[in-house]
């Protein structure tokens, strides 16, 4: 994205503001899952350092979803094909991870 910056100057502050957000967000609600499992010992702060964990990992997902919306919106379908099929292979890569590993427990 480095040298094509001018060609979609909306999209490096976007992706600044959502990124940083969403690692504030998810840093919180660790922190506050953390608390309630030293306080209480209970599992709603496992739960919550999950989720916590969850808006990490969904952080990059979001941000290949983002670039979609804003290459289609500004009427550049070749990267917006691009984002696209990079969403369709992380899709299809959770789908077999869950598919082929099952779920824990």
């Amino acid at each position: 994205m480095g040298g094509r910056s001018g060609r979609h100057p909306r999209l490096e502050p976007l992706l600044a503001r959502t990124l940083t957000l969403g690692t504030w967000l998810a840093s919180a609600i660790i922190l506050l899952g953390f608390g309630l499992t030293l306080i209480d010992g209970r599992a709603a702060g496992v739960t919550l350092i999950t989720a916590g964990i969850a808006i990490f990992l969904l952080l990059p997902v979001l941000r290949v979803l983002l670039m979609l919306i804003v290459f289609v919106g500004e009427g550049d379908f070749r990267y917006g094909a691009i984002a696209a099929l990079v969403l369709a292979i992380i899709a299809l890569g959770a789908a077999l991870g869950l598919r082929i590993g099952g779920s824990p427990g």
